[in-house]
């Protein structure tokens, strides 16, 4: 049951559990998430059936048969939007994130402030849908870093054509020390399983007024308390999103559609690493709240 997860202010799309158990579509209404799967329309059999549509999801969903089912999100489990995409990263969108990067790296602080300022963005695979974790489920650590630490971030949901369809709220888990030893190390610091969380819901993107004046608040409790909390705007971001979804399809296809997480400049300190048990907030403003459990044990 999804009681944490918090709701959009605006309409959206979701990803939930059916009573058989199988994965369905939904459109929240503000109120309600009417299973779409009822439907019958070709588009709502998937996340990829829905962005393949190539249409604003808000024109798809205008229509509805007032006869679908209809649940209270707070008594649905949600899953990872997710399906058949892959999930990429941009880095060093922020200037935070190039001081922490410069920061961490033990030979390279250079290499990210001279990122930070070049006309390529640098562009990252990060997870595909086996590693990504949804709301509520369990994000994880490495067993071999010393140094692991969320990063809230803006993500696009993309189309095949690589239309921005959607947006929602991603968690790149970094293991922050196995990056800075060596910049070739980013792999391993970002792609391994539950490194990746995305969700709840799929707010489209012309229902979100200016994506540029977005507030990102990430909270870690522990044990009840809350040990780190800050917050941002994406005001600060130093890309634009047509840029990083420019460089990102150059000699690439994504015929599910893809996520790009735009990066994060909310670094909790130096002292602080993710311990099993821990519970990560990332709240985006109209977006909702994403919330996960760093798992015991590897």
């Amino acid at each position: 049951m999804q009681t944490e997860s918090g709701v959009p202010t605006s309409a959206a799309i979701c990803r939930f559990q059916a009573a058989d158990g199988s994965p369905s579509i939904g459109w929240f209404d503000g109120k309600l998430v009417h299973d779409l799967s009822a439907s019958g329309a070709a588009w709502a059999r998937s996340i990829s059936a829905l962005l393949a549509a190539e249409q604003p999801i808000t024109t798809l969903t205008r229509d509805l048969p007032a006869s679908l089912p209809k649940h209270d999100p707070r008594a649905l489990t949600l899953l990872a939007p997710i399906d058949d995409q892959e999930v990429w990263a941009a880095g060093v969108t922020y200037e935070r994130s190039r001081e922490a990067r410069e920061q961490e790296s033990e030979h390279a602080a250079d290499m990210y402030a001279r990122v930070y300022s070049a006309t390529r963005p640098e562009i990252f695979f990060k997870a595909d849908a086996r590693r990504t974790a949804g709301p509520d489920g369990a994000i994880r650590v490495r067993p071999d870093s010393r140094w692991s630490v969320p990063e809230p971030e803006l993500a696009l949901v993309l189309s095949p054509s690589l239309r921005i369809a959607a947006f929602t709220i991603g968690n790149d888990v970094s293991a922050r020390d196995i990056e800075g030893e060596n910049p070739l190390y980013l792999p391993q610091a970002k792609v391994y399983d539950g490194a990746c969380a995305l969700g709840p819901w799929l707010v489209p993107s012309e229902l979100v007024t200016n994506p540029y004046d977005l507030q990102i608040t990430c909270q870690i409790i522990r044990g009840g308390t809350p040990i780190w909390q800050d917050s941002t705007t994406t005001a600060k971001l130093h890309r634009k999103f047509d840029e990083l979804v420019t460089y990102l399809g150059k000699s690439n296809t994504f015929p599910s559609g893809a996520f790009l997480l735009t990066g994060t400049c909310l670094v909790p300190p130096d002292s602080l690493t993710l311990q099993g048990k821990d519970e990560v907030t990332i709240s985006i403003a109209s977006l909702g709240t994403l919330t996960n459990t760093v798992a015991e044990n590897a």
